[in-house]
């Protein structure tokens, strides 16, 4: 730009009482500032290199603070506040579910007499079960014998015994062995049961008290809001 219209857009600006570079930065830009480790006091229209291990704040043109901006930090701190927020989120996240349970919990059983009803349930179901395959069991060891009854016939030559009464033997101890495994899976079952209505009940009591609360405490407020509380006699 030629020398005489520098000159005169520097008039024109002192006339007007504008600053010369007014037009050189937004009007919203803001101002960084901060003290550095030698305790100056720095001031720049960007972040400052001499204050990224500190707090900056970035000031309005009007003075005012904008916000203020956290030191850098290295790869190790970087890494350890990526931790902290992981654990923060994952708490939370358990607070959220906790909070969902809580509720199909209340929704589920409204009271100590639902929730003794379906625990009654599922424990029968269970037992009967058992029951049932007891009672198969018991076939299977009363056809045991009657199988060991017929081999008898051949304990003293066992090579004669018949590929089929020896086959039935074998399918007849496989399937008692199942019977008795899957009774015992069920055992567990019935004990698993017991535990999980054990600690819904402890967490619903607590929740059903909760509930409770606020009607108790309303109950307690309401002669004093109605102005029925006992007047102190003179």
């Amino acid at each position: 730009m030629p020398l005489n219209r520098v000159i005169l857009r520097a008039l024109l600006a002192a006339l007007c009482g504008m600053p010369l570079l007014a037009s050189a930065q937004p009007a919203s830009a803001g101002i960084f500032t901060c003290v550095d480790a030698k305790g100056r006091r720095l001031t720049a229209d960007r972040p400052i290199i001499e204050c990224l291990d500190r707090e900056q704040k970035e000031l309005n043109p009007s003075g005012s603070m904008r916000r203020a901006v956290g030191p850098s930090l290295t790869a190790k701190e970087q890494a350890i506040e990526d931790d902290k927020a992981r654990r923060l989120a994952q708490e939370q996240q358990r607070a959220e579910e906790e909070k969902r349970r809580d509720r199909a919990l209340l929704m589920r059983y409204a009271n100590r007499e639902v929730h003794d009803r379906e625990r009654a349930l599922a424990l029968q179901r269970v037992e009967d079960v058992i029951v049932a395959v007891g009672r198969r069991s018991v076939d299977l060891r009363t056809q045991r014998a009657e199988l060991a009854a017929e081999a008898e016939a051949f304990a003293k030559d066992p090579a004669r015994q018949p590929a089929r009464l020896t086959q039935l033997i074998q399918d007849n101890e496989q399937l008692q062995a199942g019977q008795k495994r899957f009774i015992d899976d069920q055992l567990l079952e019935k004990s698993r049961l017991g535990t999980r209505f054990d600690d819904e009940l402890a967490r619903l009591q607590r929740l059903w008290a909760l509930r409770e609360a606020p009607a108790t405490a309303a109950q307690v407020v309401t002669p004093a809001v109605l102005g029925t509380a006992p007047r102190a006699t003179r």
